[in-house]
């Protein structure tokens, strides 16, 4: 049975939710079959498949692409694609034609928007529109320059504060399901227990209603830096290195192919 954003939603309060990154069929079919519930198709592609040092050089076309390899291995999961920088914050008719695009020509059932309150007006008149969308607060990675690097957010009572106010004003609008990122963990689960919607955690501690990683981080397949809040299950990288290095040496020795 395929997993929608109402089944998101009143997992709230009977277990924890799974959610991965991916951004391609296979790996998208491997988490499938492992009983995930989400695979969001984020625009960190950028940093962890196409080489980018942030997340802002990632394109409307790019996000596309991705989606629909994503959506092709056909996965239980609800697939959720990110809006990429800046378009969630230009013309309107923009931005709903890129959800349109994000669901109808890729595949996508619901969209990613980062931002908080002050995107409460946009997300309602796409939630009007038919068009789930899954918020993301706290650490905004298309915000990078702005912000000037990463960091964690809720360690004052200002952001404490601000940080209730985006959720509270995330799920009036209609959100399903709320990310936080990089949040103070006693603030991330003060939210959780004030939402009626799942609050989902990155880096926000063991209070949410669910967790996300991105799957080259738990897979061990970074080509760099590692958060510090994430659990590598696998070293896939060495292994993929070991393999090829055998390769390499077979084919010089001739003992590939025998």
């Amino acid at each position: 049975m395929r997993i929608s954003t109402q089944t998101i939603s009143l997992l709230k309060g009977e277990r924890a939710i799974v959610a991965v990154t991916a951004y391609d069929a296979i790996v998208a079919r491997y988490a499938d079959q492992a009983g995930v519930d989400l695979i969001l198709v984020g625009d960190s592609v950028g940093t962890t498949q196409l080489g980018f040092e942030t997340t802002i050089p990632v394109t409307l076309e790019m996000m596309l692409h991705h989606t629909a390899a994503v959506a092709r291995a056909q996965p239980k999961a609800l697939v959720v694609a990110d809006i990429p920088f800046a378009v969630a914050h230009g013309d309107f008719a923009e931005l709903l034609s890129a959800c349109c695009r994000l669901m109808q020509e890729a595949g996508a059932e619901a969209i990613k928007i980062e931002g908080g309150a002050a995107m409460a007006p946009t997300i309602e008149r796409l939630t009007r529109a038919g068009i789930p969308v899954l918020a993301h607060i706290g650490l905004l990675p298309q915000q990078f320059h702005q912000l000037g690097g990463y960091r964690k957010f809720g360690r004052s009572e200002a952001e404490k504060v601000m940080l209730l106010d985006d959720a509270l004003a995330l799920e009036q609008v209609g959100c399903f399901a709320v990310i936080c990122e990089m949040v103070d963990g006693a603030v991330a689960g003060a939210i959780a227990q004030a939402l009626t919607v799942p609050l989902i955690g990155i880096g926000s501690g063991p209070h949410c209603d669910g967790q996300i990683l991105v799957a080259n981080d738990l897979l061990g397949m970074n080509a760099g830096y590692v958060p510090s809040f994430v659990k590598q299950y696998a070293q896939l990288g060495e292994q993929v290195t070991a393999a090829f290095a055998e390769y390499t040496q077979d084919v010089k020795n001739g003992k590939f192919p025998s």
